[in-house]
């Protein structure tokens, strides 16, 4: 069953408001509403290449630089085999505005030259081999996998860390210990959206510091409701 439906079937004969305050279905389903399209699937446009590149520069920089960097990338960069053929002075010059450019572009060439030479220019779609890749980590491993594969994955932000603490589902201190909860607690057809919509809320509502509560449609299943 797809998320769409499934979420569908389960909130068919229930309106919002009646659904219990720890139901998961009806937060992610809420949610989904509202954020439909994540600045990674934005400029991806469904390509792993490009999905995996925009990943990498999405790293602790802003979503307005990351996607105008990232299109003048993929003009001139179509491919992983252009990516391969440049040089690193040519990638950082392209991308100095994003965060850590000059370590991103060791990187992102490195990564190029692994692509072309073990896995004949394609991206893998596993994880392990995914974290093989120079700036790939469990999280960047995550979004690859949801957002170039649709597979069943929970790449943990501070966003994603700090939501699902605030909402009760897990009591942890860390991220990492974030994503082994949350694989305990929810269903594997809500793992795929929760990235996208818990770090675009996260940004827009639920903040670190002063989360605006009076704006939060899933207020009523919040565990540590805030005033504002």
């Amino acid at each position: 069953m797809t998320l769409k439906k499934s979420l569908t079937h389960s909130s068919k004969n229930l309106s919002s408001d009646a659904l219990p305050v720890k139901d998961k279905e009806a937060v992610v389903r809420i949610l989904s509403k509202r954020y439909q399209k994540s600045l990674v699937e934005r400029v991806g446009r469904g390509s792993p290449y490009r999905i995996l590149v925009a990943t990498i520069l999405s790293q602790r920089t802003r979503d307005e630089t990351t996607e105008r960097v990232a299109e003048s990338f993929f003009r001139r960069f179509k491919s992983v085999w252009e990516l391969d053929a440049a040089n690193v002075g040519e990638i950082r010059n392209l991308i100095k505005s994003v965060g850590f450019s000059s370590q991103k572009a060791h990187n992102l060439k490195q990564t190029a030259r692994i692509l072309v030479e073990k896995y004949e220019g394609k991206v893998p779609d596993e994880e392990e081999k995914l974290k093989e890749l120079p700036g790939v980590g469990q999280k960047t491993a995550g979004c690859i996998l949801v957002y170039a594969f649709g597979k069943p994955a929970l790449p943990v932000d501070t966003h994603v860390h700090r939501i699902s603490n605030r909402l009760g589902w897990v009591k942890t201190k860390r991220p990492e210990e974030t994503e082994k909860e949350l694989k305990k607690v929810l269903k594997k057809d809500l793992w795929l959206p929760l990235n996208r919509i818990f770090v675009l809320f996260g940004r827009e509502v639920c903040q670190p510091r002063e989360p605006k509560c009076v704006l939060c449609p899933i207020k009523r299943f919040c565990k540590q409701k805030q005033k504002s």
